[in-house]
């Protein structure tokens, strides 16, 4: 057997098993999310269980679809998995609560202990302590910096497993970048919204850095593109020129889009304490 041959083995496997274990999520999912909401004053919030099972839909899409065979020869493709990674299904799956209907979907012993267990003084310090917003937005900033350091970069490409790690990594920034942000179940609400506005707008600093520096450089960043097929027609300056552009521009307004949420509602009091309880009536 060739090692082209037992690669692309690893590869189909892999895939495999990454769909079934979406399937399975994503039916452990809906099993809670029917116990969930079928009491919940006779309002079924479909729209929460469509978005957790979009940002299924996006991990497949990232990680089993056709789009996984070009990351190693287009930076624009990688690019796109780290965006679908790190800044859409993160989101999107916190906004279908998945907590929430995943702690309804478990038998009632099993709710009894894990209750006991988040109600302890340490557990809930832990949760404290990791939705802080200086902590998130540092792991979300050095977890996009440091795996696009260029020597780092290339030792992901050549290495399957760190490769793997590095996707995972960018999925777990993401689900803690935005868990302040979305303010999912369990968690409490803060105090004051002002500070998520400063959050976001800070977000968005280290992403126009690594942009600008991908779409005015003159020379090719990762030099294992240098040697790497071309497709699409793109030379190796002009996939990066649109790596560089796409990650400032999808950045930029999937930021704005709940900054914008958020501050409209700041300023109608009214209509944002309405929100409020119909949120606390569903939960």
């Amino acid at each position: 057997m060739t090692s082209a041959h037992h690669a692309a083995m690893e590869s189909t496997s892999s895939v495999v098993a990454l769909i079934l274990i979406l399937i399975l999520a994503s039916l452990f999912y809906l099993r809670g999310w029917r116990r969930t909401f079928s009491f919940s004053m006779g309002v079924t919030p479909v729209w929460r269980a469509v978005s957790f099972l979009l940002g299924m839909f996006l991990i497949w899409l990232a990680l089993g679809s056709p789009l996984s065979t070009y990351d190693h020869d287009l930076l624009t493709a990688h690019m796109i998995q780290h965006l679908l990674l790190m800044t859409f299904a993160p989101a999107l799956i916190l906004l279908g609560e998945p907590v929430l209907a995943v702690w309804h979907g478990l038998p009632r012993v099993a709710r009894d202990a894990l209750g006991r267990l988040f109600q302890s003084r340490w557990m809930q310090r832990l949760a404290h302590a990791l939705s802080r917003l200086t902590l998130c937005w540092t792991v979300s900033a050095f977890t996009l910096v440091a795996w696009h350091i260029p020597s780092v970069f290339t030792a992901a490409l050549h290495s399957s497993a760190l490769h793997a790690f590095e996707q995972a990594s960018f999925f777990g920034a993401g689900f803690l970048f935005w868990w302040p942000v979305i303010e999912p179940w369990p968690s409490s609400k803060a105090s004051s919204r002002w500070p998520i506005l400063l959050y976001l707008f800070l977000a968005t600093l280290p992403c126009d850095i690594l942009s600008g520096f991908l779409v005015f450089s003159e020379r090719i960043a990762y030099p294992v593109y240098f040697s790497a097929p071309r497709h699409f027609g793109l030379s190796g300056l002009a996939d990066q020129e649109c790596a560089g552009a796409l990650m400032w521009t999808v950045v930029t307004v999937v930021y704005l889009v709940p900054a914008a949420i958020i501050t409209t509602r700041l300023l109608s009091p009214r209509r944002s304490h309405r929100v409020e309880q119909e949120v606390t009536t569903l939960r």
